[in-house]
């Protein structure tokens, strides 16, 4: 039986290029788990196993491993950075009590660190920061610190002082034992000394260290009172209040370091170790029923409560489907029989791994707090609960962003078309935020997801790894419909034919709705003109609506209706005949509403060296961009702007071409905004042919 306090559940999260896979590298081979170090730009990294990512340099999938410190387990999961993969890590941070957010010392905090640091909030994850790359030109440890107090809002609580910058990096302080942690330029991570401090950093290590227990202390009274009469607690105590604020969230052990010459990652682990919670230190996972609403009751991490688990990941590999499933509560014993509480139907566990990027390990069992794979199960998709079939419980699900962008594919061959269909479901199962949907008019398959590198990623792994040879067309934009004008109106569905009718009569008000409501229904009906019991069914008539706008058949947005009046005929109305009555409304009353187009708008962060700024900001501009600020850096300018999805396509080939290939950007979808009329009238053409074609 495990002790559960020495597991640490982690996560190592961070922007592209801030080095989340070279420090995972050197936490493995520290951790003695391998023995040769694979780098990221030879395309050798361990946990980036597909060829796409050893090819790109990048982390697609978030890939698990598990390894050993100072007597405790690490599972960790090594999270991707890109925008367009961001589901990875929400789903990873999901099922994490910890993570480590990493980020570049020169780089700073950017976009997407900002996406990944909201995610972790608001799944109340403790994190450890550790600033990478202090050894490259433009280094600066203070001014990452500063930014993370800044654009993050976080309270970094800094535990070492690097000692040396750039090509001057050569360790660092740590300041709680006041001594100094020197590695030599052999790149072996273990030849380093422990000296005292240097003469010149003395002054700065009494400042911050001061700074560093002031704000420990806090987290206890006995410890404070002590502090306040001029004695320094021990240094258990100093680290039992770090503990507590770290995993309260009030702050964040930050530490510094260069993970590609293996200078300062021993320390990062030994936080992950003593501040960063365990398995049963975390808020137990909320349990809910079918309907999704809290039913009070909590998955308490413990062996010996029933079996709670949720499958956060499904990955197919040449030994057939992988469920990486965190266990919460309870004993997962190979043979045994688990309840899915969304399908409602049990699977037997046959194989149970433990995965080590793409090798494994045969395990007989798994406990509470593990994170393990299970092979070859069927009806299992991501945010799924296992459960003890004799307690069945379900546990609070995830829930996934809409794709912001469609791709049209057709295999270039007949045959193509079963195998394309088989490897789609796999990939469906794989990436939830991926979907798949089939133009009834076409034919065409259309595959949808969040961004231009996640489509062509896609297409990529159905040539290489499924065989499917594709004809691809160019991309859309995922336009919505809106309306601006507030319309009352009036409509009657009458049906007489033999028998008992038909008959619904509804007045009601359809306005412009706040952005980003949806659609909203109220009811103000009184005297019952029109009974209550069909009030759903007016709702659900509208409802069912609003996926084909009368613009060009884009699904409505933010739409609010309220059911003013009407009436009803005892025998003939009924609720089917006030749904009807719903339909032919919306149909009505939706064109006098002045019906708009309205287009998903890109957060999109630009960084460029100083000389190209003019030339990015113009060309952002041609875009229709609303730039919202510029901040100049060490080694360059960040713009951020606000641009159009569909003004964004091809983007980083321009980028690159006018700052010789120095400039990089990243985008996530921000919101929706009317479209201009030339661009409506445009894309409401370009439908129209499309659909007259077919």
């Amino acid at each position: 039986m495990a002790d559960l306090s020495h597991y640490r559940n982690i996560g190592i999260f961070a922007h592209v290029d801030a080095g989340k896979t070279t420090t995972t590298e050197r936490i493995l081979k520290l951790t003695g788990k391998i023995h040769k170090i694979g780098e990221v730009h030879d395309g050798a990294a361990t946990t980036d196993f597909m060829d796409q990512e050893q090819e790109r340099g990048i982390t697609i999938q978030s890939a698990a491993t598990t390894c050993v410190w100072n007597d405790h387990r690490l599972n960790i999961i090594d999270t991707p950075g890109h925008v367009d993969f961001t589901i990875e890590v929400y789903r990873s941070l999901k099922v994490l009590d910890g993570g480590v957010g990493v980020f570049c010392g020169s780089g700073g905090v950017e976009p997407q660190s900002e996406t990944n640091w909201r995610y972790a909030n608001d799944s109340e994850v403790a994190r450890v920061i550790y600033i990478n790359k202090l050894d490259r030109l433009g280094a600066d440890f203070f001014r990452v610190v500063k930014q993370v107090e800044d654009v993050l809002g976080a309270n970094p609580l800094v535990m070492v002082l690097p000692i040396g910058t750039e090509d001057e990096f050569s360790g660092v302080v740590d300041l709680l034992t006041r001594k100094a942690w020197i590695w030599d330029d052999s790149g072996d991570p273990l030849k380093y000394e422990i000296k005292d401090v240097p003469a010149e950093m003395v002054d700065d290590v009494e400042v911050w260290r001061e700074k560093l227990i002031e704000t420990a202390v806090e987290q206890e009274d006995d410890a404070m009172e002590q502090y306040l009469e001029g004695e320094e607690p021990d240094m258990d105590t100093i680290k039992r209040c770090i503990r507590k604020g770290t995993i309260k969230l009030d702050f964040f052990p930050t530490y510094c370091g260069s993970s590609f010459k293996n200078k300062g990652v021993q320390l990062v682990l030994d936080a992950v170790v003593d501040y960063l919670p365990s398995p049963t230190e975390v808020k137990p996972q909320p349990e809910v029923d079918m309907e999704g609403n809290e039913t009070g009751e909590f998955a308490i991490v413990d062996v010996n409560k029933p079996l709670r688990a949720l499958a956060f990941k499904i990955m197919d590999d040449r030994y057939g489907a992988l469920t990486f499933i965190r266990i919460y509560s309870g004993r997962l014993e190979k043979g045994s029989t688990v309840l899915n509480t969304f399908t409602g139907k049990t699977e037997r566990i046959g194989r149970i791994v433990e995965m080590h990027a793409d090798s494994r390990e045969e395990l007989d069992s798994a406990q509470a707090g593990d994170i393990v794979a299970i092979v070859g199960m069927k009806n299992v998709q991501t945010g799924h609960t296992l459960c003890d079939p004799k307690h069945p419980a379900t546990l609070e699900p995830m829930v996934f962003p809409d794709p912001v962008i469609s791709l049209a594919v057709s295999p270039k061959d007949k045959g193509g078309s079963e195998k394309m269909g088989i490897a789609l479901g796999k990939m469906i199962q794989e990436d939830p935020s991926f979907r798949v949907e089939t133009d009834e008019d076409s034919g065409e398959t259309i595959l949808k997801g969040m961004g231009e590198l996640h489509l062509d990623i896609k297409v990529d792994i159905l040539k290489r790894t499924h065989g499917v040879e594709l004809d691809v067309g160019k991309p859309q934009v995922a336009y919505r419909e809106t309306i601006t004008k507030k319309v009352e109106d009036s409509y009657t569905h009458k049906k007489q034919s033999g028998g008992s009718g038909q008959f619904g009569k509804i007045d009601y008000i359809i306005e412009p709705g706040e952005p980003g409501t949806g659609f909203v229904f109220e009811s103000k009906v009184t005297g019952g003109n029109v009974p209550r019991e069909f009030w759903p069914a007016v709702e659900k008539g509208f409802k069912s609506m609003l996926d084909q706008g009368v613009l060009a058949g884009f699904p409505v947005l933010d739409l609010q209706v309220t059911l003013m009046d009407g009436a009803y005929h005892a025998v003939d109305s009924s609720a089917v005949a006030f749904e009807i009555a719903a339909k032919g409304a919306f149909r009505q009353s939706i064109p006098k509403a002045g019906p708009q187009l309205i287009e998903p708008i890109m957060k999109v962060d630009v960084f460029t060296p100083d000389d190209h700024v003019g030339d990015v900001i113009g060309d952002l501009n041609r875009r229709r961009g609303m730039i919202k600020s510029q901040d100049a850096g060490v080694s360059g300018v960040r713009i951020k702007a606000d641009v159009p999805l569909s003004e964004m396509f091809g983007y980083i080939g321009d980028l690159r071409t006018m700052t010789s290939g120095r400039g990089q950007f990243s985008m996530e979808f921000s919101h929706y905004l009317p479209c201009p009329k030339n661009v409506a009238d445009e894309v409401i053409k370009e439908v129209k042919e499309r659909n007259e074609k077919k």
